[in-house]
């Protein structure tokens, strides 16, 4: 019973692992290719004080985090790094947004995607993590 249980929690797992995963993922690459070609993202890059070169150079970065993310080949301490490159990604634009005094409807779907990349990362390390007999 107790090996039936554990399989169960361990497909539970991987199900949220993947679900957050592949939504967190999709956030990031729909908010790259808006960079790259929406003019309204340019715009709102600038309205935030940026510099023209950061807004590419960050939807590169989403491409090769999500990535990184998503193959099952990457390496886990690189799938570390893309954890941590999005958790200051995410914590920056909550901060960027209220210091230009966006209020909290800008700041529900940066809270959304903090709550998926927590999700993400804890689930991660469950399947990733040793099994206790």
């Amino acid at each position: 019973m107790h090996k039936l249980n554990h399989q169960l929690d361990m497909r539970t797992n991987q199900i949220l692992y993947w679900s957050t995963t592949g939504l967190f993922s999709a956030m990031m690459l729909m908010s790259a290719t808006a960079y790259l070609v929406v003019p309204q993202a340019a715009e709102a890059f600038v309205r935030l004080g940026f510099p023209a070169y950061f807004r590419i150079e960050l939807a590169v970065f989403k491409i090769l985090g999500a990535a990184a993310l998503l193959l099952l080949m990457v390496p886990g301490r690189v799938k570390e790094w893309a954890y941590s490159g999005f958790a200051v990604v995410i914590v920056s634009a909550l901060i960027a947004h209220a210091a230009i005094g966006d209020g909290p409807e800008t700041w529900a779907g940066i809270i959304i995607a903090m709550g998926l990349l927590a999700t993400s990362y804890i689930t991660y390390h469950k399947q990733t993590a040793p099994a206790v007999a």
